[in-house]
């Protein structure tokens, strides 16, 4: 056990402090938008700022899913999340390994091509035509081929597979093991650590995406959840206290606020589980370029 000398306990007690109170200003928000969601408009009116209600009502939520297509924008995004980040793990290490070999021939042209495209884009207009050609236009598959490698995260996975030592291939093909045997096989259970971080990458930002739905997509059947979020919050700001009060719906703020927390919940039951691959799995995959 350390022994800890009085300056350096009064300096981790103020440590402490400063980070609980970081902690709280990052967590009220969040609080205030889920008390708001189940508390009544009457004691929200009274009492202005509401962290803990004296009274709950769940009306805001039955509203959301009821009239606003929550349920079946959940089915397009949880198919966009979930079939989109398994196809985007996959290629990128299909493109990540080939890559990460020194004895690759063009390796370098490609990894140059790959770089440019972080920096420079074509541009929203010829991509829109491009996807037109395709036939992707008001698919649903429009929202995860365009987007099925990210040239961020095929270097961080290259420069992890660089880090794995070269005997362990090696060995496998002495065995007998072909290429793919040894990357399923050998590779990738070495890599869990930087592909768990990739696919939260991955994930979240499928969850999260909403502007490719609204450029390709017409269907409203269709659009994802953050973009049926999105016209929750217009529509309802749009719309006058009176006329809500008027049609007896609930408050248009408790719907605001059930909206942004029926949106945001799952991402945030998942982050946690994942959160201890970031640091070993982003620093692993970025010590080599």
């Amino acid at each position: 056990m350390i022994n800890l000398t009085v300056g350096e306990k009064i300096w981790q007690v103020v440590v402490y402090f400063i980070l609980i109170i970081l902690a709280l200003l990052c967590l009220l928000p969040f609080l205030y938008v889920v008390a708001v969601s189940v508390t009544p408009e009457s004691e929200v009116v009274r009492k202005g700022i509401v962290i803990i209600p004296e009274s709950f009502t769940f009306l805001a939520y039955k509203e959301v899913f009821i009239s606003h297509g929550i349920g079946q924008a959940y089915k397009i995004t949880l198919f966009r999340t979930i079939v989109g980040t398994a196809l985007n793990v996959l290629f990128t290490v299909l493109a990540a390994y080939p890559l990460s070999k020194k004895y690759l021939p063009g390796r370098s042209t490609f990894l140059i091509f790959i770089v440019f495209t972080m920096m420079f884009s074509g541009g929203l207009i010829p991509t829109y035509l491009l996807i037109r050609s395709l036939g992707l236009l008001n698919s649903p598959w429009v929202l995860i081929i365009p987007h099925l490698i990210s040239a961020f995260n095929l270097v961080i996975i290259k420069g992890f597979f660089e880090q794995l030592p070269a005997e362990i291939e090696e060995s496998a093909r002495v065995d007998g093991a072909s290429e793919l045997q040894a990357l399923w096989r050998i590779i990738l259970p070495l890599s869990m650590p930087v592909l768990a971080t990739i696919s939260l990458f991955y994930a979240v930002g499928h969850w999260n995406s909403y502007f490719d739905a609204i450029v390709y997509l017409n269907d409203a059947n269709l659009m994802p959840l953050q973009v049926v979020l999105r016209n929750i919050l217009l529509n309802i700001a749009s719309e006058s206290a009176e006329s809500m009060a008027n049609s007896g719906t609930v408050s248009k703020f408790a719907v605001q606020m059930a909206a942004v927390v029926v949106t945001t919940v799952p991402i945030l039951i998942v982050y946690p589980f994942m959160q201890k691959h970031f640091t070993k799995g982003v620093l692993m995959g970025s010590i080599k370029g």
